[in-house]
């Protein structure tokens, strides 16, 4: 799908997008002007123009539809080749992520099959009231789609920022006369492309009921969402997926919260959003239920048939026990102090695939399945079962900093060296994680295995979108202790110079100009469009930032 910047505007007569090029544009604007009157006339057609073109989505839903075409187009062309699989990387905040999509820019030339990626977690440990939480859905659930909105708002002022570099660059062309570059300058606004791009965001288990779930998914999808992912844990006993402790739900209470999303994106006109179904079983060995069962062999009767039970034997029955048939006989599933029914081992791989296929059957889109490590066969032994059933069965997979990467894929090595007879007497399998080992050749086939992990991950394990859920939580606090290690010690103010700002400059990290980033010559632009003449503009000679023009 191209992304090209054309202003484009849904209007209630014909809910088509309406292209418009930057001179169609100022002759839209011109109209509206003169049909404005005589009291319009000190308002410039051309500066109008230029702001409506700086904020192409006037609302989140214009967003969510926007970006859910993008997704869907993304995920045609991973079913068609699974080298075009699709990353993101979490944010916790408006201004992480705009950073991130200004230097995919910069450095990639496009956006294309970059997404953003809203962790719940991260809500919960750095944006909730009550200060900081683990990830067990105790935060407000409002402020996930309040960060939607604040995400959004952020790339779509890197937009206004970026056009206005433009608008400027155009003016200056005009007054030299340069015809040539006016015209080249109009022709890349008119194929401008936008930082917003789409947002995978975390329901975690839905924050209650199917109709609290309904309820949120709705301001979620109101604030920009065009993905939702939900989990099949309890909402109330919800943990981390990378946490002990999980309890799961029964097929049917999940589906209904698949259903009561689907119902929400329905609603809010959302047609082809995108319904991630997560499922936590291969790590969660506990339900707080014993599912609803008509006959054998249903769902219900499939989720039960997991339950760690004993025969009963009636003579001695005792109290509080509950009972299920399975077979012709009577069975007690094992009941904890907690009033947990636990599944019996060795059955998480068979309830994942169990859970995947009954999502895509239901109304899911894409699957997300938690696991322990990150290894490619693992995942893929999984996905061959569901791919039986649902051949286009994809994954959203989750690229954990829970996970110890480094340790993780030295053993892999290790291992498979050790089935293939090679000779590993050199290492301590428990020790790899050693800086010790860090120029072996194990340590370099480990780490080619990590880097090539995500394709490897595509081509063979059906993953259509990695993510990193924390990155910018883990990189923030490396560079605030790499910071004010210098900083507070003998290097003092070098510290920052040296590190920071100057590695700024060299970069090219756009934020060096920091009152520039946070909008004042947008704010410039729009004195003179409002003032004129009489605008007290903060650029001028003054402005300390002009020292970086040269950088």
């Amino acid at each position: 799908m191209a992304r090209a910047f054309e202003t484009a505007r849904l209007t209630p007569q014909d809910g088509q997008e309406k292209h418009m090029t930057y001179q169609n544009t100022i002759t839209r604007m011109r109209e509206v002007v003169a049909a404005g009157g005589p009291s319009w006339a000190a308002i410039d057609p051309e500066n109008a123009a230029r702001m409506v073109i700086q904020n192409r989505f006037a609302t989140g839903l214009d967003i969510a539809k926007y970006t859910a075409q993008i997704m869907r187009a993304d995920m045609a062309a991973y079913d068609a080749n699974p080298a075009q699989y699709t990353q993101s990387l979490g944010c916790w905040h408006g201004f992480i992520a705009q950073q991130k999509l200004i230097a995919i820019k910069k450095h990639f030339g496009t956006t294309k099959q970059r997404y953003l990626y809203l962790s719940g977690w991260m809500v919960a440990a750095l944006r909730s009231e009550f200060g900081p939480l683990p990830d067990q859905s105790m935060h407000e659930k409002t402020s996930v789609p309040a960060l939607i909105a604040e995400l959004y708002t952020f790339l779509k002022q890197a937009d206004a920022r970026e056009l206005g570099g433009m608008f400027r660059a155009l003016d200056k062309a005009r007054e030299a006369g340069d015809a040539v570059e006016a015209k080249r300058l109009e022709n890349a606004i008119d194929n401008y492309e936008t930082h917003v791009v789409p947002i995978i965001a975390d329901i975690d288990a839905g924050f209650g009921n199917a109709e609290a779930t309904y309820l949120l998914a709705k301001k979620m999808i109101e604030a920009g969402a065009c993905a939702l992912q939900i989990e099949n844990q309890v909402s109330d006993e919800k943990q981390c997926g990378h946490q002990d402790g999980k309890v799961t739900v029964p097929h049917e209470d999940f589906l209904q919260k698949i259903r009561a999303c689907r119902h929400a994106f329905l609603e809010m006109g959302v047609e082809d959003g995108i319904i991630v179904a997560r499922t936590d079983s291969l790590g969660a060995g506990l339900t707080k239920q014993i599912a609803f069962s008509k006959e054998p062999g249903d769902l219900g009767d499939q989720y039960n048939s997991f339950l760690d039970c004993d025969e009963v034997d009636p003579a001695n029955i005792t109290n509080g026990q509950v009972f299920i048939s399975r077979d012709g006989k009577l069975l007690a599933p094992k009941r904890l102090p907690s009033n947990l029914y636990q599944f019996r081992a060795g059955t998480g791989v068979d309830r994942v695939v169990l859970d995947c296929i009954t999502s895509l059957q239901n109304g899911a889109d894409l699957l997300w399945i938690e696991t322990e490590k990150p290894h490619v066969e693992q995942i893929a032994s999984m996905v061959d079962r569901i791919r039986e059933v649902v051949p286009n069965a994809k994954l959203v997979y989750n690229n954990s900093p829970s996970f110890n990467w480094t340790l993780s894929f030295r053993q892999q090595i290790f291992d498979a060296w050790a089935e293939a007879g090679k000779d590993v007497s050199a290492y301590e399998r428990d020790r790899l994680m050693s800086v010790d080992y860090d120029g072996t050749d194990l340590a370099a086939e480990a780490d080619e295995k990590i880097r090539t992990f995500q394709r490897d991950g595509a081509a063979r394990a059906g993953i259509f979108h990695h993510l990193i859920t924390l990155p910018t939580y883990h990189t923030a606090a490396l560079s605030t202790d790499n910071l004010a290690r210098e900083y507070f010690g003998e290097q003092a103010m070098l510290g920052y110079v040296k590190n920071v700002q100057r590695e700024e400059i060299r970069q090219g990290i756009a934020c060096v100009k920091h009152q520039n980033m946070a909008g004042s010559d947008i704010g410039d632009d729009h004195k003179e469009y409002f003032a004129g003449e009489a605008a007290l503009k903060a650029g001028g000679a003054h402005n300390t930032m002009n020292q970086f023009e040269a950088a």
